[in-house]
């Protein structure tokens, strides 16, 4: 049985805010128009609509500023606005450092179940490590194909 820890409660930010230069922009938009000009020379008007989409909603993404998010943790699990997410769902978990950002990722019991990853401030991490040990097994995490994909492009 785990003994009973102080809950600790913290806000942050959905997702890791990225600094993009006007190289960026213009990369993105030469690239896309690129791909565009391809799509139309082939034919491939599905693929051209598809570009043109996904400039969208990376612009989109881009320009939304991330919301502010209230997070929990006690001995039931990690709430995370509303949503419990109990300890019994999960196998482990592993922190990850992405630049000067620390995270918590919740490893899923399930084989296709999506892991959890809630950002906290270097200052509240011993107390969430020790809430989340006490409960769960602490396994090294590496970000995933996707995730080194994403900061490579700045997304």
């Amino acid at each position: 049985m785990a003994k009973a820890l102080k809950d600790i409660s913290w806000q942050a930010e959905e997702y890791i805010v990225r600094d993009r230069s006007v190289w960026w922009y213009v990369g993105l938009f030469v690239v896309s128009g690129g791909l565009c000009v391809l799509s139309v020379f082939l034919g491939w008007w599905t693929f051209l609509v598809l570009i043109i989409l996904s400039v969208i909603v990376i612009l989109v993404s881009i320009f939304r500023p991330p919301r502010k998010i209230d997070y929990k943790l006690d001995n039931e699990g990690l709430t995370e606005g509303t949503t419990l997410h109990k300890f019994a769902d999960y196998k482990a978990f592993g922190i990850l450092k992405e630049d000067e950002y620390f995270s918590a990722v919740l490893i899923p019991k399930k084989r296709f179940g999506l892991s959890t990853k809630v950002y906290f401030s270097e200052g509240n991490g011993e107390q969430i490590v020790d809430i989340l040990g006490n409960h769960l097994p602490m396994e090294e995490v590496k970000l995933d194909f996707l995730d080194k994909i994403v900061n490579f492009l700045r997304i």
